[in-house]
């Protein structure tokens, strides 16, 4: 009966031993965490004219529709921030909601922003607006986007 206790107790303590040997795996941002921290880069990248960095953040096939139903693809928007003829002087988030599906997540906020448009009229206000990330090749990039005049209270 001794020896069975005794094998017993070796075979805890070396069970305990290599699972404390197990280091858990490093754990990195949330996929939330992530495309908010896109969100704010971009904007970064906007007010400082990045269109480089921009690039980077919308997919090739990005489509953006604008407060006034305009639409606006990945080329023409880079190419209004390259000109300078589109501005963003100034932007201030207001509360941002993520829906993770997968390798989709779709980032509800809504801001207020000091703008213009290409053609050089002003388009300054609060804004709620909704952005669709796709993880591709382990990236995250933003596919869609729509915004609206808000009339949302936050």
């Amino acid at each position: 009966m001794k020896l069975v206790a005794a094998a017993l107790l070796v075979s805890a303590c070396v069970g305990l031993g290599f699972a404390q040997s197990q280091a858990p795996p490093a754990k990195g941002p949330s996929v939330a965490e992530t495309v908010k921290q896109i969100e704010h880069d971009w904007v970064d990248a906007a007010i400082a004219g990045n269109a480089d960095k921009v690039s980077e953040i919308l997919a090739d096939d990005w489509i953006g529709v604008g407060y006034d139903g305009t639409k606006e693809t990945k080329q023409k928007h880079l190419a209004d921030m390259k000109t300078g003829t589109a501005k963003l002087a100034s932007f201030e988030f207001g509360p941002m909601d993520v829906k993770v599906l997968g390798s989709v997540a779709v980032v509800q906020g809504s801001n207020t922003e000091k703008s213009t448009t290409s053609d050089g009229k002003d388009s300054s206000g609060k804004f709620a607006w909704m952005d669709v990330f796709v993880k591709r090749d382990g990236k995250w990039v933003i596919v869609r986007s729509q915004s609206t005049e808000s009339t949302v209270r936050e």
